[in-house]
C-alpha cells in the first residue's frame, strides 16, 4: 500500500486530482470506478477544472458509481445519481450512456445488483477506483462485518452512517436505510485503487485500514491486499499511523519515489 501523506486538505485534493488525470491522459477509454460524498467534491471540482482549462477530456470514459440509495429516483435531489450530475457529469464531456450507476429504484433491487456486477465485467473491470472511508471504516457501504468477498449486493447500512448522511435528508427517519454497493472482492479486483481521507475525524479508520489488522470490522482493511492501492492523506487524517515517519521516508512530501 503507498501511503502519501499531504500538508493539508488542498494538497490531498491536488495529487489524488494528479493520480486520475494521469491515469485517463494515458487511458482515454479508462473505466473509473467513481465514490460520493463530501470528501470527493473538491476532486471532482479540481477534474472539472483541469476539463475546461487544460483540455482533460473524459470523452471516452467509462464509469462505474459504487453504490445507490434504495428507493431513491435517479432525479431524486439525495440519489448518487443526482450528486455525480451536479458534482462532476455536467461539468465535462462524459458520454452519459457510459456513466453507471446502480439502480435504486429498481423494482427487484437483487437483481439489479447482479445485473450491476454482470455490467462491470463486461466492461472488463475497473481500470481505477476511487473511495474515501467512512468513520467506522467502510468502503462503498461495505458497512463492518461486511464479506471481504461480496460482490455488488443489498447492505442494509448502519445507524452511525444514517446518521452522518442525515444532514442530506428531512429527517434521520428519511435516510434510507438500504443500498446497493458494490462489493469488497469487486473493489479488489480493480487494477488501481486510489482512497482518499482528509480530516481528524477520518484518522482512527486510517489507521485501522493501513495498520490494523485485515478483518471484516474494518471493510477497508482488505486494500492490503491490492497490489496497487494508493491512500492519499491529509495531515489530520494521517495523525495515527505509528509508521508515518517511515511512509514520509518513502514518499517525502506525498510524491513519488525514484522507483514508483
Amino acid at each position: 500500500m503507498k501511503v502519501l501523506i499531504l500538508p493539508d486538505e488542498g494538497a490531498a485534493i491536488l495529487r489524488a486530482a494528479d493520480i486520475v488525470a494521469r491515469t485517463v491522459a494515458a487511458q482515454p477509454k479508462a473505466v473509473l470506478g467513481l465514490a460520493t460524498g463530501g470528501t470527493m467534491l473538491p476532486l471532482y471540482e479540481e477534474l472539472a477544472r483541469r476539463h475546461r482549462e487544460e483540455g482533460l477530456s473524459f470523452a471516452g470514459v467509462t464509469s462505474f458509481n459504487l453504490d445507490e440509495y434504495i428507493g431513491l429516483a435517479p432525479d431524486h435531489p439525495c440519489s448518487y445519481h443526482h450528486y455525480m450530475e451536479k458534482a462532476f457529469f455536467s461539468h465535462v464531456d462524459i458520454d452519459r450512456a457510459r456513466a453507471h450507476l446502480p439502480k435504486g429504484d429498481a423494482p427487484d433491487p437483487q437483481a439489479a445488483s447482479e445485473a450491476y456486477e454482470a455490467l462491470i465485467a463486461d466492461a472488463g473491470g475497473i481500470d481505477l477506483q476511487l473511495l474515501g472511508i467512512g468513520q467506522n471504516g467502510h468502503i462503498g457501504f461495505n458497512e463492518p462485518t461486511a464479506s471481504l468477498g461480496s460482490r455488488t449486493r443489498i447492505k442494509t447500512l448502519t445507524q452511525s452512517t444514517r446518521r452522518a448522511n442525515q444532514r442530506y435528508f428531512a429527517s434521520f427517519e428519511d435516510t434510507p436505510q438500504y443500498a446497493i454497493t458494490t462489493g469488497v472482492a469487486t473493489i479488489l479486483e480493480s487494477r488501481k485503487c486510489l482512497l482518499i481521507a482528509t480530516g481528524a475525524a477520518k484518522a482512527r479508520a486510517v489507521r485501522q485500514m493501513v495498520e490494523g489488522p485485515v478483518s471484516a470490522v474494518c471493510p477497508a482493511s482488505a486494500l492490503q491486499l491490492h497490489a496497487r492501492a494508493t491512500v492519499v492523506l491529509d495531515e489530520e487524517a494521517a495523525a495515527e499511523l505509528t509508521l508515518r515517519d517511515y511512509y514520509e521516508t518513502v514518499h517525502p512530501r506525498g510524491q513519488d519515489s525514484v522507483f514508483d
